[in-house]
């Protein structure tokens, strides 16, 4: 009898802890005004070209873009636990930091509020995929290095796709920034979703659905 409890038991614990980790075909996007669209027309920016892309291919997939212009990595740790259990998403785009160094937070801080997203996503059934940043040399060598090197070292240690470099293609090209030199212009959108397309290689199976 005791044997058959806790086998009814166990099979409730299994049964529980698939419910909580079944996920939506969303694609949720936690980022800064990079992805925010800051200074562009509305629907120009990266996350709408890749909508448009998963449309194009008539994947079952949608994205929800949470994304907002100042945003940090501890602003996102805040936010993401309703964001996840609301829209419980199947990947996580975490698009985030560069706000911390521009506020001079710690690369240790900023690692500890990634890591945590990181963990809360994958603890809910999400893939992730962590875009990696970078910050100009003036900031400090040691610094810069740091900084650059926190997104490879997570996602190594985590086990989660890395793009190196959100920016890459764009950030020594200044004719794709806006007047503040800061933001990427409409131009450098679909770079930029280039090189989140090619980092999501591995998803290609699964956002293709059944």
């Amino acid at each position: 009898m005791k044997a058959l409890t806790s086998a009814i038991a166990l099979f409730c614990l299994f049964i529980s802890f698939g419910t909580l980790a079944q996920t939506n075909q969303t694609i949720l996007v936690m980022g800064d005004s990079l992805s925010a669209e800051y200074g562009l027309v509305r629907g120009s920016g990266w996350v709408k070209l890749l909508e448009e892309q998963l449309q194009k291919q008539s994947s079952p997939w949608n994205v929800f873009n949470a994304s907002i212009s100042g945003e940090t990595s501890s602003g996102g740790l805040s936010r993401l636990p309703k964001l996840l259990d609301q829209k419980k998403p199947g990947i996580v785009f975490l698009e985030l930091g560069a706000n911390d160094a521009l506020r001079g937070l710690s690369v240790q801080e900023s690692s500890k509020n990634l890591r945590k997203m990181i963990q809360m996503s994958k603890q809910a059934g999400a893939k992730v995929l962590l875009f990696g940043m970078q910050i100009p040399p003036n900031y400090g060598q040691e610094y810069t290095r740091e900084f650059k090197d926190l997104y490879a070292k997570l996602a190594d240690q985590e086990k989660v796709q890395l793009l190196p470099f959100f920016l890459s293609g764009v950030a020594s090209d200044i004719s794709l920034f806006q007047a503040d030199r800061i933001h990427p212009n409409e131009k450098a959108q679909t770079i930029l979703f280039k090189n989140v397309w090619g980092a999501m290689t591995p998803y290609q199976t699964m956002l293709k659905g059944s």
